[in-house]
């Protein structure tokens, strides 16, 4: 019985939504043509850049998505946590390089609100300090028009198919 349990449990809804955006951060054309470095940070850059947009989609229908966008940053932070430890990080340093990391991830946050509201040049200047900031190529502007496009097409899908993971982006 209790087997059954731990084997017909669905995933959580945030886990889904999470391995979405992973799996939309890890597509070829942000690395192939807009120069994203293919690298640990790189990847981290776009992991962010997704959440940002997802969670900036579900922040605007309040509190009913609330416990959601928690569990959503909630399942960020594991993953961190567990690609820290798969990279070899000692269990004394992982603390430490979360910490750092959702600094980073929440510094990100409001340079790219901030950015967004003032318009796609303010933008591109967020993503050349945050994305490009270890390369002298890269398209920023590309990235900030694609971001702007992003997240115009989640306006238009509706939230809970946002909220559950079968959204799509351009």
């Amino acid at each position: 019985m209790i087997w059954r349990k731990l084997f017909d449990r669905a995933p959580d809804q945030s886990q889904v939504l999470y391995e979405k955006i992973v799996k939309y951060a890890r597509r070829e054309i942000f690395y192939r043509d807009l120069g994203v470095p293919d690298t640990v940070d790189g990847r981290f850059e776009m992991i962010v850049l997704h959440l940002f947009l997802v969670l900036d989609r579900l922040k605007q229908e309040g509190q009913p998505y609330e416990d959601l966008q928690q569990r959503l940053t909630d399942a960020f932070f594991k993953d961190m946590d567990r690609s820290l430890r798969e990279m070899g990080a000692g269990d004394l340093s992982v603390g430490k390089k979360v910490r750092k990391m959702a600094e980073a991830c929440y510094g990100r946050f409001k340079a790219y609100t901030d950015a967004m509201a003032e318009g796609e040049a303010s933008l591109q200047q967020a993503l050349h300090r945050n994305v490009y900031a270890d390369t002298t190529t890269g398209d920023a502007a590309g990235l900030a028009e694609w971001m702007m496009s992003a997240r115009n097409a989640l306006q238009l899908q509706p939230t809970k198919t946002v909220a559950a993971g079968e959204f799509d982006l351009p």
